[in-house]
């Protein structure tokens, strides 16, 4: 996104409560969405759906060497506060021989969250309605601490989140890239209810080769005291026509324990970038719904997206 304004702001070093003024800068970008989708079987017309929110971002480094960051995002769909608008929002604090740490107190993600994305982008999200699978934390009031570099090419990343009622999240991550075109991750995140809990543990890799980009994932979610354990594995692959286009197929499988039949969905999808504007389309079949051999839903959607 490109900034379209940029103030400077000396208050900064106030607000983080520093001896010295501190000279920061306050960057402000958009974006909106507007998108048509149909589900068989769900509706009898098509849904339509918009998006639109505008993000302030700060920084500042300290005498110290310190770096400062504030994110504060303005959505009038936020589902926190609707009223008000006031949606994700973090502060960061980070050098480079400390690391970075994160608070998230609306918006965030577990560090084991944030690999979880399925191999095929997470179709039951914009699919025919399968059940998804938790990650450790619900991104609120979260902590996450990217270590400093310790082994080049090697990301190491840890959160945590209390809960008054339930067991605190915690979960890490790690990512490899130390072989050109490869991405090889593992992450690990528990929580839940005392004598519920569950632990959801990802996989997953990737690999570039010319204009071809493969990719395989799994995630399982093993719930103590339960017999509904959950495992996706999914793989997809993408070829770039060229900076502007790309092509995608994927194919996501949920298993139940205890179930007779896996859910699965498959889909295709094409995407197209100018300027600030992305052009997409997607369809997706899904089979096994619910669980049942029977139960068959595909879906269709275009959407419009714009970056300021």
């Amino acid at each position: 996104m490109n900034n379209f304004k940029k103030i400077g702001l000396t208050a900064l070093a106030g607000s983080l409560a520093v001896s010295s003024a501190v000279a920061g800068e306050l960057s402000v970008s958009g974006a909106a969405s507007l998108g048509l989708s149909n589900t068989s079987g769900t509706q009898t017309g098509k849904a339509w759906t918009m998006g639109n929110s505008v993000t302030f971002t700060g920084s500042g480094e300290l005498d110290n060497g310190l770096n400062i960051g504030i994110s504060f995002e303005l959505d009038q769909g936020a589902s926190n506060n609707s009223a008000k608008g006031f949606d994700s929002h973090s502060l960061s604090i980070s050098s480079d021989d400390l690391g970075t740490l994160v608070f998230h107190g609306h918006g965030g993600g577990s560090a084991q969250g944030s690999i979880d994305t399925t191999a095929a982008g997470d179709l039951w999200n914009a699919g025919p309605g399968i059940t998804g699978i938790s990650s450790a934390g619900a991104g609120n009031n979260m902590m996450v601490y990217t270590l400093p570099a310790i082994v080049d090419d090697l990301s190491i990343s840890g959160s945590y989140a209390p809960d008054a009622t339930n067991d605190s999240h915690t979960s890490f991550a790690l990512t490899y890239t130390g072989v050109e075109g490869l991405s090889v991750s593992y992450g690990q995140g528990d929580g839940g209810a005392p004598g519920a809990e569950y632990t959801a543990t990802t996989m997953s890799a990737s690999y570039a080769v010319g204009s071809f980009t493969l990719k395989a994932s799994n995630t399982d979610n093993d719930n103590a005291g339960s017999t509904s354990d959950r495992e996706v594995s999914s793989y997809g692959i993408t070829y770039t026509v060229s900076d502007d286009l790309s092509i995608g197929y994927g194919m996501e499988t949920f298993d139940k324990e205890g179930s007779p039949v896996d859910e699965e969905v498959r889909g295709f999808n094409v995407s197209y970038t100018t300027g600030g504007m992305t052009l997409g389309a997607a369809l997706n079949e899904g089979e096994g719904i619910g669980n049942n051999a029977s139960s068959e839903k595909d879906r269709w959607k275009l959407t419009a997206s714009f970056a300021f």
